[in-house]
């Protein structure tokens, strides 16, 4: 080490900024300890990758096997309970809000709450927003569900979170792209922060009430507390209800067919979902077909939506979508896919034929980097430098997505039509011997609505509904 000899690098280096901690282990005999200390850093407080770095001449050492090792992690000690005087005054204010939100991050879904969650949203009657990481974390069907808060998320839930007067965030993070321009975000809302990580906690808003702990515990808790101090009436939520239903039947979520004569994106993904049910799983990469599967599958359960996420991360969907299936092999499970996604993992179809991992992938061939070349469109007077590619629509596909499945062994279908759409979703549905590739072409002129533009108030959609008829959803 420190040669720059053949293929060296500083790993441990270089992976700080991505994990959860780093080992670098020389010594063979360390081996036990770094893997059991690795296991016991990854599983517990908030879960994190962690990486283990075993030089090669550790590797090749002889020493005696000696389990369990002696972990001994100094400062690692990670707050599960929460303090009781915090969970009385949250408590409290749910009790005495007029327009409580219960903010739901991916935290729900790590901490296994789900079921904890529900029991405090129908004692409160609060309304239940999901961002993109918990999706599946309250079931769509409920009537307290508002759906996805964000960029691209329903209007009642971007306008619940912007207007009340009480949110409660479970999980979350307050991310960008579900507050807008923080400072102009819920700006009459106190905040009851509850997060196992405590460096969340007040980073990017301040929390009135602060809760480090556990989050299926902390829900436990404040449901007792909750019930022992509301009124035997409860809160007094009816006019938030009322104009939060409104909102519901004003703005659905909704598309136009397309003016191209090719597919629309967001009807494939619909019947994907429809057809295949809520006990599937569904991956999916980043971009516009990413906002589509968040927005046109109902999700009724937790850990049925995978996706990346803040990271953002293309060629996510198939390794993802691969993984789910081997964990859960009698669950059916979608990669839904861009185009552009695609292309950067593809080759692990082979992966899924040679160890019999029949995946069903959805590719959205809108032929471009959708997301990109909407924002070119919106932002930039339609300048689409570098975002049209050449795989969908045309004499000439590169590549053809039907050859490249079945070069890999797949059952390789390509829809272009809106009758074959249920047809294809169904055969790939009853064929399990192999994995299954649909190339859906769809227009490349279809865009995610609704949508707050970067680095504005959440107010824009109030703003918009009221002065601008061209931010009305397709519908």
């Amino acid at each position: 080490m420190g040669t720059d000899a053949f293929q060296e690098a500083d790993i441990v280096g270089i992976t700080m900024p991505v994990t959860k901690h780093s080992f670098l282990v020389k010594d063979a005999a360390d081996i036990p300890g770094a893997i059991a200390a690795a296991f016991e850093i990854a599983s517990t407080g908030r879960p994190g990758p962690v990486l283990v770095d075993i030089t090669k001449d550790a590797q090749q050492d002889i020493v005696p096997f000696i389990w369990p090792p002696k972990v001994e992690l100094p400062g690692y000690r990670p707050v599960t309970k929460a303090h009781g005087k915090q969970i009385q005054a949250a408590a409290t204010l749910l009790a005495e809000a007029k327009k409580p939100v219960l903010y739901v991050g991916g935290g729900v879904i790590r901490g296994r709450a789900s079921d904890e969650l529900r029991i405090l949203a129908e004692s409160t009657g609060a309304p239940v927003v999901t961002t993109l990481m918990a999706r599946g974390a309250f079931p769509d069907s409920h009537p307290q569900h508002l759906g996805m808060p964000g960029m691209h998320g329903t209007v009642p839930a971007v306008l619940a979170l912007q207007e009340a007067d009480l949110i409660v965030s479970l999980g979350a993070r307050f991310d960008d792209r579900v507050t807008g321009k923080v400072a102009l975000f819920a700006p009459n809302a106190k905040v009851v922060h509850v997060d196992i990580d405590p460096a969340e906690i007040s980073k990017i808003r301040t929390a009135d009430v602060p809760i480090v702990g556990d989050v299926r515990d902390v829900l436990v808790d404040l449901d007792t507390a909750f019930r022992s101090t509301v009124s035997s009436d409860g809160p007094d939520t009816d006019e938030w209800w009322s104009y939060l239903d409104g909102l519901k039947s004003e703005f659905p979520l909704g598309f136009a067919p397309t003016s191209d004569g090719l597919l629309s994106p967001q009807h494939v993904i619909q019947r994907i979902g429809e057809l295949t049910g809520p006990e599937a799983v569904y991956a999916a990469g980043v971009g516009q077909h990413q906002m589509w599967a968040a927005q046109f599958i109902k999700y009724e359960r937790p850990n049925s939506w995978l996706n990346s996420g803040g990271a953002g991360t293309m060629g996510y969907s198939v390794p993802a979508a691969m993984g789910a299936k081997v964990a859960e092999p009698d669950r059916v499970v979608w990669s839904i896919d861009g185009d552009g996604c695609f292309q950067m993992t593809n080759q692990e179809l082979a992966t899924c034929v040679i160890n019999n991992i029949p995946i069903k992938v959805a590719i959205i061939n809108n032929s471009s980097l959708g997301m990109v070349r909407q924002w070119q469109t919106l932002f930039y007077d339609g300048r689409h430098s570098n975002t049209d590619l050449n795989t969908g629509a045309g004499t000439v596909r590169i590549p053809d997505f039907v050859k490249l499945g079945e070069a890999y062994g797949c059952l390789a279908i390509r829809v272009e039509k809106e009758d074959e759409v249920d047809a294809a979703i169904q055969l790939a549905l009853e064929t399990n011997d192999r994995p299954v590739l649909i190339d859906f072409v769809v227009s490349a002129d279809a865009m995610v609505w609704p949508m707050v533009p970067q680095g504005v108030s959440n107010s824009y959609v109030q703003y918009a509904r009221d002065h601008a008829p061209a931010f009305e959803q397709e519908d």
